[in-house]
């Protein structure tokens, strides 16, 4: 059977007559990227779209990667102990909404987790594909976990104007993996509606923000990622059931899932996700986190700590936080579903 998620809220505002959908894309954060805008405007009219959209994410890679030794990610990270370094505004306010998430998951997401990103081959040196690599030791994850618990990160906004700055105590590595591709997103969707477009859909890397509708009138939907042997139809009977559709219609939608980056070492699979509390990577079986929200930094940065947190209390954390949440867990028969209650009452069941 074929399940739909729909928005609570619909805008009756339609495309502006004669509309056709324009596209635009690229390539960003190791990744591409992808917009198409349905708006009766000529092509020509449109054209200066491209290179400004592209613009907007070179300006975040500037700032917020760890894989580029000269954005201002990688300058804190390399900062001498006991400094403060003055943060653009975009960075300052995606660092501080990541703290916000890690605080209220227990820890479960930590943006300065960087080190122990690394240390296990998900980093952007030392990697797990590479020559050399080796899985770090009990001795080196206990030292990690006591480094990571000796330094507090401090921010400070900035009086009477945007940005801050933030103290670097030492050692401190910066990761925002986790919701910088989703802050572009919902960066790109700004700058398209600052430009009075109102009718889209966004997509990074795989995670997308939608508005308005098509030229047909009809909404942008996209399909909810499923594990490769669910989407294959290779997986067994009890795989959750079926394709779920959601109409983007003034939403985001984000996705963590174990087969997106992993090794296998002595038989276990070791996805990408780490568990800060833990410094290795989160074993609670989940194949894969999805969650709609209106944010699609919030879906990104969520979809990662809800992952850490595993299915039970994942879920609880969803339900009192009002997260429209999917999680799929992997076990021997094959998948098992959990939705929570906010992602239940948009479905619609054909």
């Amino acid at each position: 059977m074929r399940r739909i998620l729909l928005p609570h809220q619909i805008s009756g505002l339609a495309p502006p007559e004669g509309s056709t959908v324009h596209r635009f894309g690229g390539l960003s954060m190791g990744t591409s990227w992808a917009v198409l805008v349905a708006d009766a405007a000529p092509p020509q009219s449109l054209q200066h779209l491209q290179g400004g959209l592209q613009q907007q994410l070179d300006t975040v890679v500037a700032e917020m990667s760890h894989w580029e030794a000269d954005s201002d990610l990688g300058r804190y990270n390399r900062a001498a102990p006991g400094t403060w370094l003055a943060l653009p505004p975009a960075f300052f306010d995606v660092l501080s909404f990541a703290m916000d998430v890690a605080r209220l998951s227990g820890g479960a997401y930590d943006p300065c987790a960087g080190a122990m990103v690394n240390a296990w081959g998900f980093g952007p040196r030392g990697r797990h594909d590479q020559p050399g690599f080796v899985a770090p030791t009990p001795a080196r994850i206990a030292a990690l976990r006591a480094e990571r618990a000796g330094q507090q990160l401090r921010l400070e906004a900035a009086a009477g104007q945007a940005g801050g700055r933030a103290w670097q105590p030492g050692g401190l590595q910066l990761d925002l993996s986790a919701v910088a591709k989703g802050y572009s997103v919902d960066r790109l969707a700004h700058c398209l509606l600052a430009q009075g477009l109102q009718h889209f859909l966004v997509e990074v890397g795989g995670e997308l923000r939608g508005a308005g509708v098509k030229p047909d009138g009809q909404p942008w939907w996209v399909a909810l990622e499923q594990p490769p042997a669910a989407a294959a139809g290779t997986a067994p009977a009890d795989a959750p059931p079926g394709e779920i559709a959601l109409a983007l219609h003034g939403l985001s939608v984000a996705t963590s899932g174990d087969y997106r980056r992993y090794f296998l070492h002595g038989g276990e699979r070791y996805a990408h996700t780490i568990d800060p509390r833990s410094a290795a990577p989160a074993g609670n079986r989940l194949a894969s986190v999805t969650v709609v929200h209106p944010q699609c930094m919030a879906a990104d940065a969520w979809s990662t700590a809800l992952t850490v947190l595993g299915p039970r209390q994942g879920l609880a954390l969803a339900e009192r936080l009002g997260l429209a949440a999917r999680f799929v867990l992997r076990d021997a028969g094959g998948y098992t579903e959990y939705l929570s209650s906010p992602l239940r009452g948009m479905l619609d069941d054909e």
